[in-house]
């Protein structure tokens, strides 16, 4: 990693940034991110990223450490200062540094640390993936029980994601009492005669911020949209599938353990979905 970071307030070149070892996000993974999507420069989806990161916080008992007009002023900082074109803006807020590692959480005075970097990411619109479409395997999915709130507690995610490659797909999807949860990184999704098929929010799934944006544009183009759990039998006979998620926009899904979905290349609804997005997302850029 190159270029500038933010940290507590500075701008720094990345090899010179860092954190105190007593960082309770370090010791606890007790933080939040987000990670927001850049096309042509400019945010995608800045408001409800934000808004998102506020529910985070508040719902671990952090202190926003800046206001909306304090948040995108510093996104915009490191999207000039790092020249980033198409790529990324991560965020992490944490409880901040006690100076001892203790399970209680510090007293209210201790200011939450805040890590911010840009990622020059080429390719996020033009993908080869949406091109050619995902591979699926699916996995158990052994995660605490409030995944709506977006902490930096990955570790089972990024096993599954490895344990997905292993086994030679390019992702897995995650299944619970089985339904099929979300993606590793991403929201799930069929399509069954033309109707989308999504689980509907719930402290079970991440509140994807692409998901409620492209189901929105969906609705508006006179799609169908069905909020419900489906099975992984069910995706495996669907006429299509697809993910969504910030820097993947929507990307096809042409197989689900093995079996072909559809006719096991990228299909009309996915595809046109990913169009509608990637259009109407550049239109409200900030």
């Amino acid at each position: 990693m190159t270029g500038i970071v933010y940290v507590n307030g500075e701008y720094l070149p990345a090899e010179e940034a860092k954190i105190s070892v007593f960082d309770r996000g370090f010791l606890m993974a007790d933080a939040i991110y987000e990670l927001t999507a850049v096309v042509d420069g400019k945010l995608i989806d800045f408001p409800a990223h934000l808004a998102r990161l506020d529910r985070s916080l508040a719902e671990l008992d952090i202190v926003n450490p800046h206001g909306y007009d304090g948040w995108l002023a510093l996104h915009r900082e490191l999207v000039a200062r790092n020249a980033v074109t198409e790529g990324s803006v991560y965020v992490e807020v944490t409880r901040g540094n006690t100076g001892e590692r203790a399970f209680e959480y510090p007293p209210a005075e201790i200011p939450p640390t805040v890590v911010a970097f840009a990622t020059n990411r080429p390719g996020i619109v033009d993908s080869p993936a949406a091109a050619a479409g995902l591979r699926i395997v699916t996995l158990p999915d052994l995660r605490w029980q409030r995944r709506d709130i977006k902490t930096v507690q990955l570790i089972y995610q990024a096993q599954a994601k490895m344990l997905a490659k292993r086994a030679g797909a390019d992702d897995g999807w995650l299944v619970e009492d089985g339904f099929v949860t979300e993606g590793t990184s991403n929201n799930a999704y069929i399509v069954r005669k033309g109707r989308i098929v999504t689980r509907p929010l719930g402290n079970d799934i991440l509140h994807g911020i692409t998901r409620a944006s492209l189901l929105r544009f969906a609705r508006e183009a006179q799609m169908e949209v069905e909020e419900r759990q489906f099975t992984v039998a069910e995706a495996q006979a669907a006429d299509e599938a697809f993910i969504t998620s910030a820097t993947g926009f929507v990307t096809p899904v042409v197989e689900v353990d093995g079996t072909a979905v559809g006719t096991g290349k990228p299909g009309p609804v996915a595809l046109r979905l990913r169009e509608i997005y990637i259009d109407e997302s550049r239109k409200t850029a900030l």
